[in-house]
């Protein structure tokens, strides 16, 4: 595979996984009954947003550890 192919399908993983890292922080806002557009920068909105980009933040990292080359074991 190129290097150019290996980064594109790289980039590309990283990018959905944040997005539905992001995507699952918003729904787990939502339940817990916190409204990420609400007027203003009041606590539960801030909660919210955190919520948000954590979730974004630990699916990029599960995609990575997802797609990580795994090393080939040798023949015992």
């Amino acid at each position: 595979m190129t290097a150019v192919k290996t980064l594109l399908l790289e980039g590309a993983g990283d990018a959905l996984g944040f997005v539905a890292g992001a995507l699952a922080g918003y729904g787990a806002g939502r339940l817990l009954g916190l409204e990420l557009f609400a007027p203003g920068y009041g606590l539960a909105s801030l909660v919210a947003i955190a919520l948000v980009g954590l979730g974004g933040g630990l699916g990029l990292q599960l995609a990575r550890r997802y797609l990580r080359p795994r090393p080939v074991q040798p023949p015992e």
